[in-house]
């Protein structure tokens, strides 16, 4: 299928091929959801923790006989029965990060590419450089194309430095490499702008071992 190439004036340049597999596979909802659900766990600290009883604050001496009060045997005031004493399964630290299968990342991916480009937010840009590093220059491109105000732009294996300054003061802008794409963003963002030379990496991530197989060593001649 065919994709019309950009300018970063929104200006349409040409068209590109791209692979149907990852630019028009059907919507997913169930691993999307799963796909975030796993990335914002692993963004988690997990460094919560709360007193144990050998932590709190507090004598250690039996606070009452042992029989003859006709209630409970009470050892300590440093239990969670009484005030100022340790919660009974309180939170400790702890890693929330769980597996996920590398098909599932790789077709929720290809789903959240393609619902963009039904949705036609998405775009690949030919050209990913700025003259200067000002962010006012940015800002002009974005006066020029909407689609700039509200988006993640996924740069090539070498990011531009310029565009990199220049955009890293407008919160509604990210701009990332091509090995940082991922479901979450894509998500979060209103328009994906692909550049024209991250094309290859998304294919080859969206593909997976397709990819890999049908780049592998030449046949034999007889």
């Amino acid at each position: 299928m065919k994709i019309a190439l950009h300018s970063l004036e929104g200006k349409k340049v040409g068209e590109m091929e791209v692979s149907e597999q990852v630019f028009n596979a059907p919507l997913r909802t169930d691993l999307l959801a799963r796909v975030v659900n796993w990335q914002l766990a692993k963004r988690r600290a997990g460094t919560h923790k709360t007193k144990t009883r050998a932590e709190v604050n507090g004598s250690t001496r039996k606070i009452m006989r042992q029989k003859g009060s006709g209630s409970a045997r009470r050892s300590t005031r440093k239990v969670s029965q009484f005030r100022g004493g340790a919660p009974a399964f309180g939170p400790k630290p702890r890693s929330y990060e769980h597996g996920i299968q590398d098909k599932v990342r790789r077709h929720a991916l290809c789903s959240a590419i393609s619902e963009k480009q039904r949705e036609g937010k998405l775009f690949i840009i030919e050209q990913e450089t700025l003259e200067k590093a000002k962010t006012n220059l940015f800002v002009q491109k974005q006066r020029a194309w909407p689609a700039l105000k509200n988006a993640m732009i996924v740069l090539g294996e070498k990011p531009d430095r310029n565009l990199q300054l220049a955009t890293r003061n407008i919160p509604q802008v990210m701009l990332i490499a091509q090995q940082g794409l991922n479901v979450y963003d894509i998500i979060k963002y209103d328009a994906l702008l692909l550049a024209k030379s991250a094309i290859g990496e998304v294919e080859r991530r969206g593909k997976g071992k397709q990819a890999i197989k049908s780049e592998g060593r030449p046949e034999a001649s007889a």
